[in-house]
């Protein structure tokens, strides 16, 4: 059983009326899959159902809304992730909810579920108590095997690169310099690191390596980032996986690889329809982490979404500082997206947390720490008012927060000039987030001076210190050795317009998970950069962020597993 907090609720496995989120899930009316599809105009034929109540939107039915009008984006943020919970996702399903109660057609869009924190620590990924995405199980499992299908066409190029060294490496490849890993959807620390081909000339040549986590990699980002088939194909070919002896770059297309991979690729880039305890659509799409890749959902589903809705509900991965960050310089930059407005999301008990008060001292009532945890929320609703955009801020209530706490959250917002809403939608569902979803009706009818944080023209470092300098708040960032010459030489390969993405812990502004409030003038190492070509950006990673996680002392996988009627238990 998940570990309830002082008043029931729990990061993961929280109850409502003594049910958790899977027993809620589990007993879900759900409508057939057609009647969902149907809600948005898509015809049946144009549904590749799997199962009955979930199913891909046909590649052919996507490509034909091209030129139609599109809807309203809104982005849900939050500040910085603490383990008291914040409620991103649960906050996203409850304003989409919350919009068709007040009578707009509405699409949700998020992403998929990484089996790493499911197994890990952090749980689920559809939401929570009466604000879900259902079948609530199966989203956050293998789904319709778009993870798999990543991850094997991930592992394809690199076979072929091994395959290549082993029959004479005609294209000189210099095995010191590849820089394609291995990847797979588990956390697994013992895979970080590590040396393949061993075992004699048959096993070809010795090498060291590594995995990442499949959410980190460069062909999830891809997925997410492609408007197309075609452009899917250009954009894996256009990956470099290392260099020649010579110093020269190796694409996949070198070695003949993006066919292959984008034949595996074919059906998981069809976007994922499926639907909220309350029958709203939601696209779930593609699935990268927003502390190691951009964090978003696919561009193809939120396209799509905006061209059948008049309303569309994303989220974008942790706090405001990284997601929505990446949301704005990297996605709605390279797919020409416009968000009409933004939620930021926060609870009384992130914001004590915020304020220096331990997990353990949550309960009782402590307005002082509330106002000093409110710097951080002030931080993230400047930040994200700096890039042109309208903000509302959504406060997740649980039941344990009292007047006088509800109260500093509000007088906070008010001096910042934004309205704080009250949300009830974990216990109540649609219904607890109507007020909040008629505040983002208002903010998005203003007119939006949306605009990305710096130009493209910019050096990849000064990007780099942009972020660092005006969303986190640092005074510095420390190249280590050789950094500052590999981006320099990727600018002079023609690389300096990418934006940048910035891999760094989620739990603080600064790389010291240990900071939380808003810290200023601290200093940001930058300890690798990582050129993602066929994505389209630059990874920089910073202080201690890894890119396969490993699992905790106790991992969320120990208490998982079918009960007597053959049903999942311990997943939230």
């Amino acid at each position: 059983m998940a570990v309830k907090s002082d008043d029931g609720r729990s990061v993961g496995g929280r109850s409502v009326g003594g049910r958790s989120d899977i027993e809620i899930a589990r007993v879900a009316v759900k409508r057939p899959i057609r009647e969902i599809g149907a809600k948005l105009g898509i015809p049946e034929e144009a549904l590749i159902p799997y199962g009955h109540d979930k199913a891909k939107v046909a590649q052919g039915f996507v490509s034909g809304l091209e030129g139609r009008p599109e809807g309203k984006l809104i982005l849900v943020t939050a500040i910085s992730p603490t383990p008291a919970g914040e409620g991103k996702t649960t906050t996203t399903v409850g304003l989409g909810d919350a919009l068709a109660r007040i009578g707009k057609r509405t699409a949700i869009c998020i992403r998929e579920a990484s089996l790493g924190p499911n197994f890990g620590m952090k749980g689920g990924a559809a939401g929570g108590g009466m604000a879900q995405i259902v079948p609530m199980d199966e989203m956050n499992l293998h789904f319709t095997g778009d993870f798999h299908a990543i991850t094997a066409a991930h592992n394809l190029l690199a076979a072929l690169i091994d395959n290549h060294l082993y029959w004479g490496n005609a294209l000189d490849i210099d095995p010191r310099r590849i820089t394609w890993r291995r990847v797979m959807d588990m956390n697994d620390r013992a895979l970080r690191d590590m040396v393949v081909g061993l075992g004699g000339v048959r096993n070809g040549f010795p090498r060291q390596t590594g995995f990442d986590i499949t959410v980190a990699s460069e062909v999830m980002a891809i997925l997410c980032l492609a408007r197309d088939l075609e452009d899917l194909q250009q954009r894996l070919g256009a990956i470099v996986i290392g260099a020649r002896r010579d110093l020269s770059p190796v694409h996949a297309r070198d070695l003949k690889a993006e066919g292959a991979m984008t034949v595996l690729l074919k059906e998981a880039m069809q976007p994922n329809l499926v639907q909220t305890l309350e029958h709203t659509p939601a696209f779930v799409h593609g699935g990268p982490f927003a502390n190691i890749a951009h964090g978003c959902n696919s561009v193809i589903a939120t396209r799509t979404a905006l061209r059948l809705a008049d309303y569309v509900v994303t989220e974008a991965g942790f706090g405001a500082d990284l997601g929505a960050e990446k949301f704005f310089d990297i996605k709605c930059r390279k797919a020409g997206l416009a968000p009409a407005a933004a939620v930021i999301v926060a609870t009384v008990r992130a914001l004590k947390m915020n304020g220096g008060t331990a997990r353990a001292d949550l309960g009782p009532e402590d307005v002082a720490a509330v106002e000093r945890g409110c710097a951080n929320l002030g931080r993230h609703i400047a930040n994200t008012r700096g890039f042109g955009v309208p903000v509302v801020v959504a406060i997740n209530h649980f039941t344990g927060d009292t007047a006088a706490e509800l109260a500093a959250v509000q007088a906070f917002c008010a001096a910042q000039g934004v309205q704080a809403v009250l949300c009830r939608h974990w216990a109540e569902g649609g219904a607890g987030a109507e007020d909040l979803a008629r505040v983002v009706v208002e903010l998005a009818a203003e007119p939006s001076s949306f605009a990305p944080l710096y130009s493209d023209d910019m050096p990849l470092l000064a990007k780099i210190e942009t972020v660092a300098t005006r969303i986190y708040h640092a005074a510095e960032v420390v190249p280590e050795a050789g950094i500052r010459e590999q981006l320099a030489a990727w600018e002079a390969a023609g690389h300096g317009h990418l934006p940048v993405c910035i891999a760094k812990t989620q739990y603080s502004f600064s790389t010291d998970p240990t900071r939380r409030g808003a810290p200023s003038g601290h200093s940001v190492p930058l300890r690798e950069v990582r050129l993602a070509a066929g994505a389209g950006f630059v990874v920089a990673i910073c202080g201690e962020i890894m890119t396969m996680p490993g699992l905790p002392r106790v991992p969320a996988a120990e208490s998982i597993r079918l009960n007597a009627a053959g049903e999942i238990d311990g997943l939230f």
